[in-house]
């Protein structure tokens, strides 16, 4: 289009000009040459200054002899002819600058030398062919004047192939600063795009080897650019940037799931898990704490968003203006993408052709069809109980008149007993235990079983354990929980043999789902005599719980057997602060704790480094299965039983790469009858489950333990 189109054009006030018919230009009745327009360049004759604008595969600029100077665009082709006027032209941020009185100009860093006319008049011509545009005193317009014909106004940013003045005209005061910063700022736009496009999704996936690779995607997207028409052209940038975007945001998203869930984020399940996070920062860092890291994350996603975007758009507008150069890029890229992914080229252990973008996405779309069918699967699993039909009066007769505890330890992972960096600790903890255990007459046997979690989601695990079923989402948890399956809790009520309770200190507000286990009372961390401190995460120390349960339930007389759940919360991450065993009568109301987490660790330094995240999550089970097996051989008796188990492993910082979900489980009785039971099962003597001990899914635990302990065990 002409940079002076017909809609834009003033009538002429002497009455002595003619409109041209078209965009091409026409004759002017003063015999003024005409004016012609290629690839969107525009020429424009003045009166009594004959100008000639040609766009051309070549610069060129010629002096007139009225004054006028042809300039030639090799690109965008603007022209404008000026007499007794200067130019000024930027070229990919440079600006040559003319001084309207003298008529003489300069040239930028990459501009083409001006070419003056006999009348004074000078042109510019820039190294990219963009046309010199003259500046006024006012710098706010360019003109093209002529004798006795007044000319168009225009301001330079509307021309194409001027330079925007800047922030405060700073471009034109600062030309080779403004190249520098339009040069960085394309760099950095490339260095951006190229990072999300090839970043992983887990954290000890990135390399340098992972940036040192051709991703398809890339290729296929700027052949797609190149190949577009400008319109559909820059909606695609747009939104391939803001694609690209959200992209990245999910990698960031995965890559924190991985570090604590050993998982990628689930689109349609996870979304619950996202408050979860929240709130573990507001009790372990305070509210501050929360509140700056939610800001920051906030800051960080839309940062990201933004930024692609813009990277996207200026990243196609280089390939245009370098439209050979890019498509012979391009090609070559794709033609190296074949060859590697044909020849199975790899840059270390990660392949030089990458598709993982689009593997990455494929992986997400299954992964939505499978949640939103999952529902349905679950339903029918649900529908399924082995003992829904069995008579109270038959259920658990193996156990009626005892007291039984399943008591579930934090994070208590098979890391604890395997790794060699804690196994010596925790296996002298286990063998304390099982001898002083055994000198007060209990016997005890150890097994493992498989956690449908890792890392957290501490609830799927006690429901599934509970249930018989595997509660591996949210989702799943919710179809649960309001469903009429019975657990293992509600099978103990409903033979009304027994008194129910939950000891739950990591609960701190209202907990609706409680009621759907059947448990006639449940001590939260605002009903157990406690007003000692938090430790982090924690709210009540598990010596504590075990004993605020001998006061409230287990050593009150005359009173009839008791089925309890109890949930220690000691070690739950972030292991820092945690409390240390104290003698049983010195716990009062919990108040001597203030002196001990003052004595304790900074989470803060703690998690600076991995070892000693690793040493404190050892000190917090050590400290766990202390309070259990001094409780037992403090308070239990001839109709004690206590099952205890881990819930899930810790967080990939402490299992340092294990992506294994074993966890282990203890049965501890003082009545021989109870473990014949379950001498069938094959577990290890003692409260250490040997590494080859049997090793089930925890969803078949409840199902065995009723059979067990019913009249066919």
């Amino acid at each position: 289009m002409s940079l002076f189109t017909r809609s834009r054009q003033q009538p002429d006030s002497t009455g002595d000009g003619a409109k041209p018919d078209d965009d091409a230009g026409g004759a002017e009745p003063d015999g003024g040459r005409t004016a012609a327009e290629s690839d969107g360049g525009a020429a424009e004759a003045a009166a009594d200054g004959p100008v000639t604008s040609a766009d051309s595969d070549k610069d060129t600029g010629e002096a007139e002899p009225d004054g006028g100077t042809a300039t030639g665009d090799s690109d965008s082709g603007t022209s404008v002819g000026a007499g007794n006027s200067g130019g000024d032209i930027g070229s990919d941020g440079a600006a040559a600058e003319a001084d309207s009185e003298s008529g003489t100009g300069t040239t930028g860093p990459d501009e083409k030398p001006a070419t003056t006319d006999p009348d004074g008049g000078t042109g510019t011509a820039d190294s990219d062919g963009d046309a010199a545009a003259p500046d006024t005193a006012a710098g706010s317009a360019a003109r093209a004047e002529g004798d006795g014909a007044h000319g168009q106004e225009v301001s330079p940013d509307e021309a194409p192939g001027s330079v925007r003045a800047g922030w405060f005209g700073w471009r034109r005061r600062y030309p080779r600063t403004a190249r520098g910063v339009s040069i960085g700022t394309t760099v950095l736009a490339g260095a951006l795009v190229f990072f999300a496009l090839l970043v992983p999704n887990q954290m000890e996936k990135i390399e340098f080897a992972s940036f040192v690779r051709i991703p398809a995607e890339g290729v296929l997207l700027a052949g797609l650019l190149l190949a577009l028409p400008p319109r559909a052209r820059r909606i695609t940038a747009v939104v391939s940037g803001a694609f690209l975007g959200l992209v990245t945001i999910l990698k960031f998203v995965d890559m924190g799931f991985y570090q604590v869930l050993a998982r990628p984020f689930d689109l349609v399940l996870d979304w619950i898990l996202i408050e979860n996070a929240t709130d573990f920062l507001r009790e372990t860092f305070g509210r501050t704490g929360q509140v700056l890291a939610v800001v920051g994350v906030i800051v960080l996603f839309v940062a990201v968003l933004v930024l692609t975007t813009l990277a996207m758009v200026r990243l196609t507008n280089l390939m245009v203006s370098h439209r050979p150069v890019a498509a012979r890029t391009t090609l070559v890229l794709g033609t190296a993408w074949i060859t590697a992914m044909t020849l199975g080229v790899q840059v270390g252990s990660v392949p030089f052709a990458t598709k993982g973008n689009a593997e990455f996405l494929g992986n997400r779309v299954e992964q939505v069809r499978a949640g939103l069918k999952d529902a349905r699967v679950f339903q029918k699993q649900a529908a399924v109980d082995a003992f829904a039909k069995t008579p109270p009066d038959q259920l658990l007769t193996g156990l009626r008149g005892k007291d039984v505890l399943f008591t579930f330890i934090e994070s208590y992972g098979r890391v604890a007993i395997d790794d060699p960096a804690m196994a010596p600790q925790i296996d002298s903890v286990l063998k304390e235990g099982t001898s002083s255990l055994k000198a007060a007459g209990f016997e005890s046997r150890s097994g493992w079983l498989q956690s449908p979690v890792t890392g957290a989601g501490s609830w799927l695990a006690h429901s599934t354990f509970l249930s018989g079923l595997w509660i591996k989402n949210q989702q799943r948890y919710r179809s649960l929980t309001t469903s009429d399956r019975m657990t293992l809790t509600n099978y103990f009520g409903k033979t009304n043999a027994w008194r129910t309770v939950g000891v739950v200190p990591g609960v701190r507000r209202a907990w609706p789902e409680g009621k759907y286990f059947g448990l006639d009372h449940i001590y939260d961390s605002e009903h157990l005599g406690y007003h000692g401190p938090y430790f982090s995460w924690t709210p009540v120390p598990d010596q504590f719980s075990m004993e605020a349960f001998q006061r409230l339930e287990h050593g009150k007389k005359d009173r009839e057997p008791i089925m309890a759940e109890i949930i220690l919360a000691s070690s739950h991450n972030p292991w820092s602060p945690i409390a240390r065993m104290i003698d049983w009568e010195d716990l009062g109301d919990g108040s001597v704790f203030h002196q001990i987490k003052k004595e304790g660790t900074n989470p803060t330094e703690v998690w600076k480094d991995p070892e000693k995240v690793r040493t404190e999550y050892r000190h917090a089970i050590e400290y766990s299965l202390r309070s259990l097996t001094e409780w037992i051989e403090r308070y239990g008796d001839e109709d004690t039983v206590l099952v205890f188990l881990g819930d899930h492993q810790p967080v990939p910082t402490v299992t340092a790469g294990d992506t294994g979900k074993d966890v282990p489980i203890t049965i501890v009785a003082k009545d021989k009858k109870v473990l014949d039971r379950v001498a069938d099962w094959g577990w290890t003597d003692g409260l250490k489950p040997a590494e080859n001990a049997p090793r089930w899914g925890m969803d078949k635990f409840r199902d065995r333990f009723m059979t067990a302990y019913g009249p066919q065990g």
